[in-house]
């Protein structure tokens, strides 16, 4: 059977089936562009055809006709010679042999180390595929300029034995995927150049040993001292460690400052002892458990997920050296990377991305299986998410945790294929050659200063013990772990090679090893390069922050002035800026809501509270799917000309620097952009970073970022974050995926006071929640449930006395004008429902029954909490209230604290939906019949009268 490897080999790269008539079609272009159909030539012109290529047609019919004057070269005689046009049409088929090779001859390159590897040659490589064969070995063609030959003449069966050096040895180059001639060419070009030309020194060759030399003695090293232990060695793929030497200090050369790493947990420590310069001591007390318990914040984390800093010595200036924590997720510390990048050039002002560079080192099976690499991917040119490139490098292992066959690991010819939907270049290289390997560093790194794009580098390699050092590989793979168990280590090889060619003898190599052990023994550093961590002035001091408290107070009020200051601000355009009627109806509001003319509406209330921030030196970044606009067209942040199509983004111009502010639609991701706002977050305290959900509904597809990084990555990593959550949410009869963000997810994760989450139920108490976000010292996640139907709801408006006097209230008690001894029931709640009862009560003229608003659910409450209670001396009955089903939203979590500071004489009850599969139901009839019976429960159900949206908690916390 013809497996799809095969028909992906057998296959042009681009054309397939139509790869003449495409050609036809783009000579005709080159000539006469209006001599192709308009849908064609609008597709051309994405290549830059006509500035950056000519038509090949007339090359080839120069050729010829120079081959025709040229008889005792090009005439056919009693030996075979080619003669007149047949010269010509031989001399073409070179040409596109030539680039058959330059295209494809990556999918013949000597890349699998163990020779395991099968794949057939593709049939554009072959001779006779050409119309050319073995009677045309002996006779010159020209070359064309391939391999950096100008325009020789040699031999075929010399232009192939070259055209097989360059492109089929243990380094090829795949780049026909890239659409922009003037980077393929460039790509083409500098290949061909370096692999017929550039070659490694002496002294780098040495360098390149020792590296290598460090890298396998850490790994025998530890799997002596500690037999057993988990530690997912990068043996079999050492060569990653001269890479990365390799390319921080060419990095430095190329003025890059500051370079921050991705990666997952196999060759982690290595990387951290031998690249960054870990202390092999703190290294073996982890592997021994020494830590001090008394001393330990937080949970700690295993060894193989930590990150580290340091600075790197290099020809050029010190590089700042990043090692980002990671959890056993693998890739998803891609985006958090990506962000923490953002933020670093944004410090620097580096709008290029040439001072901070990324370098995301991926496992071959989680290259092409993790949605999140697609979804990163597609982040790369994007203008909120650009970095400048990234650099991956691939440690292809040929095998995921069991799983090795290409059939089952994916469905493309290279696990790196995923790269192409960026058209980012693809360097494959054997991990058996370091000095391929560092050349394709050398390569990428070119690349990506040059055109500020990714590119990957696929190091094929292998994974010689198995998934955990105490996995036993052989059992399902057991004739790939037959040839790696007989097969030499890289650095026996390379320095086997060296030694051969003179460039170190065998006392040298010897003295390597022992030096090196002889610094794990002694505890020291091993890499000579390191520094350490000295910090420069963009070096950010997290102190103040770590010793801050959620119970610290924030002033957060405004003058007067300073609110109508800043509003006239942020409703300023440009003269003569055409705004649609219903935005021009919005800015005229919002002017008036400045100076008290009209009530505050959220959008404004919101806005204000960023122009306050910016006013006061801090940063805004606010991100998400429709954010500039709004989902719900409350924010226009960012302002259209209708009539010119310009934007204007008023809040920018608040701050000094209008970099300030960013606000930016994101592509339709959750999982990476927010994982990307969370890596910003942890970067600059001083920003305010906010991730908004279209609907709270789809915070679920980011479940990862969440729960690995947000929730716990203080209490693993001491990493600090501020990032706000922006989740809409509401019972609006809108379905199971337009009502809840999922409450009760995130309080479920509540613990240690690692984040806030809170309901706000007016515009003033958005502002002044984000501002105390910021000028209160603390760095924790925030969590809001933000309002839908509640953003044009008049009853939920603030006065401009709410701005000027409040603060953030975590309780609000009873508004309405009733006497406390009158009360007998007492109905808690967050968000919307709050107006749906307060409204049925006042409809009812009811005065025994008080509403309070619990608007921070965490940290809870608990004194505000006791004492709002201990107003009301005639109170039995506690309600809490909830659109939520009775196992979602927060009753679950929250019950044990509402039942805590409770007397003998009160009753706790639940007054909601029943239980449910789904978060809401899709009927309108039956969310409006649902939400009229739990209304009317909470507010005058008789206690005995337990019903579905009734029900009685006793003190034990068990439901009646």
């Amino acid at each position: 059977m013809t497996t799809l490897f095969e028909k992906l080999y057998r296959s042009t790269p681009l054309q397939g089936a139509n790869a003449a008539y495409v050609e036809a079609l783009y000579e005709a272009y080159l000539e006469d562009p209006s001599s192709v159909p308009l849908v064609w030539r609008r597709y051309f012109e994405t290549l830059g055809g006509e500035r950056t290529d000519v038509a090949h047609g007339p090359i080839v019919r120069a050729v010829a006709e120079r081959v025709r004057a040229q008889p005792t070269r090009g005439a056919r005689v009693q030996n075979g010679a080619p003669v007149g046009g047949e010269a010509g049409e031989k001399q073409a088929a070179v040409s596109r042999l030539i680039q058959a090779y330059s295209l494809r001859g990556h999918q013949i390159a000597d890349l699998d180390p163990l020779g395991i590897w099968q794949r057939p040659t593709p049939a554009v490589l072959t001779l006779d595929f050409l119309g050319l064969d073995d009677g045309d070995l002996e006779h010159e063609f020209y070359m064309g300029g391939a391999g950096g030959n100008g325009s020789r003449r040699m031999r075929l069966r010399d232009i192939i034995a070259l055209l097989k050096r360059i492109y089929c040895g243990k380094l090829a180059a795949e780049f026909a995927h890239v659409s922009l001639a003037s980077e393929r060419v460039w790509v083409r070009e500098r290949f061909e150049r370096s692999m017929a030309h550039e070659r490694i020194s002496a002294e780098e060759r040495r360098a390149i040993l020792a590296s290598l030399t460090r890298a396998e003695g850490i790994e025998r090293y530890l799997n002596t001292r500690y037999v057993g232990q988990k530690r997912f060695s990068l043996e079999g793929g050492e060569t990653l460690i001269p890479m990365l030497d390799d390319l921080i200090q060419r990095a430095g050369v190329a003025g890059v400052q500051e370079l921050v790493i991705g990666m997952a947990h196999r060759g982690r420590l290595n990387v951290l002892v031998n690249v960054l310069g870990k202390s092999p001591r703190e290294l073996f007390s982890e592997f021994e458990g020494a830590y001090d318990l008394t001393r330990l914040r937080g949970s700690g984390d295993v060894k193989y997920h930590m990150g580290f800093s340091a600075d790197i010595r290099t020809p050029g200036d010190a590089v700042h050296v990043t090692l980002a924590f990671n959890p056993s997720h693998l890739e998803i510390v891609n985006p958090v990377v990506e962000g923490s990048v953002r933020a670093r050039q944004d410090r620097r002002g580096d709008a290029e991305g040439k001072l901070v560079l990324p370098v995301l080192i991926h496992g071959d099976a989680a290259m092409a299986g993790q949605g999140v690499v697609a979804e990163t991917l597609q982040l790369s040119q994007t203008r909120a998410f650009y970095t400048g490139g990234t650099i991956h490098i691939v440690i292809n292992n040929q095998i995921g945790f069991t799983t090795s066959d290409p059939r089952d690991l994916r469905s493309t010819a290279y696990c790196s294929d995923i790269a192409k939907v960026i058209e980012a270049p693809v360097y494959h290289v054997n991990g058996d050659d370091p000095e391929a390997a560092v050349t394709a560093m050398r390569l990428a790194l070119e690349y990506r200063q040059t055109f500020h794009k990714d590119v990957v580098i696929d190091l094929v390699c292998y994974r010689r013990l198995g998934h955990n050092e105490a996995d036993e590989p052989a059992a399902t793979q057991p004739l790939m772990y037959k040839a790696i168990r007989s097969h030499p280590t890289v650095c026996s090889l390379y320095g086997g090679r060296l030694l051969e060619e003179g460039i170190i003898d065998e006392r040298a190599q010897a003295q390597m090893a022992d030096e090196y052990r002889q610094c794990l023994d002694d505890g020291r550093n091993t890499n000579p390069a390191s520094l350490g961590m000295i910090g420069n002035q963009y070096t950010v001091d997290w102190s103040r922050y770590r010793d801050a408290s959620l119970g610290h107070k924030a002033r957060t009020s405004l003058p007067e002035k300073e609110i109508a200051r800043l509003g006239e601000l942020i409703c300023t355009v440009p003269r003569g800026f055409k705004l649609h009627p219903r935005v021009q109806k919005i800015v005229d509001d919002r002017r008036k809501m400045a100076t008290g003319e009209l009530p505050m509406d959220w959008g404004f209330a919101e806005c204000l509270a960023y122009a306050s921030l910016l006013a006061e030196k801090f940063q805004v970044r606010l991100v998400g799917q429709d954010t500039r606009r709004g989902t719900f067209f409350h924010r226009h942040a960012a302002l259209h000309d209708v009539e010119r199509g310009d934007v204007v983004i008023p809040l920018a111009q608040v701050a000094e620097d209008p970099r300030a502010f960013t606000v930016a639609d994101s592509l339709l991701s959750e999982e990476a952009v927010l994982g990307f706002e969370y890596g910003y977050s942890t970067t600059t305290p001083t920003s305010l970073v906010v991730w908004e959900a279209q609907f709270g509904d789809f915070v679920n597809g980011a479940q990862v970022v969440i729960d690995q990084f947000i929730s716990s990555g203080e209490a693993k990593w001491g990493r600090l974050s501020g990032l706000t959550l922006f989740l809409p949410h509401g019972y609006e009869g809108q379905g199971p995926e337009h009502s809840s963000a999922r409450l009760e997810r995130f309080l479920q994760l509540c613990a240690e006071h690692n984040m806030q989450v809170c309901v706000p139920s007016s515009p003033a108490q958005m502002f002044h929640l984000l501002r105390r976000q910021m000028i209160r010292g603390a760095r924790k996640p925030l969590v809001v449930l933000t309002p839908k139907s509640l953003l044009r709801n008049p009853a939920s408006t603030s006065t401009l006395a709410d701005l000027t006097q409040g603060t953030f209230k975590s309780i609000i008690d009873e508004v309405d004008p009733l006497r406390p001894e009158k009360i007998e029931r007492i109905v808690l709640c967050s968000g919307k429902v709050y107006y749906d009862l307060v409204e049925a009560r006042r409809a009812q003229s009811m005065e025994r029954v008080a509403i309070v608003r619990i608007e921070e659910i965490y940290p809870f409450p608990a004194t505000e909490y006791a004492s709002t209670l201990a107003r009301y001396p005639n109170v039995t009955e506690i309600v809490w209230c909830q659109e939520e089903p009775q196992n979602q939203g927060a009753w679950y979590q929250i019950r044990h604290r509402l039942q805590l500071p409770l007397a003998a004489r009160h009753e706790l009850f639940y007054a909601g939906r029943p239980g449910a599969a789904a978060p809401a139901s899709g009927i309108h009839a039956l969310h409006v019949r649902q939400q009229k019976a739990f209304v009317a429960a909470a507010l005058v159900a008789e206690p005995q009268a337990h019903t579905e949206s009734m029900v009685l908690v006793d003190q034990a916390g068990s439901e009646g």
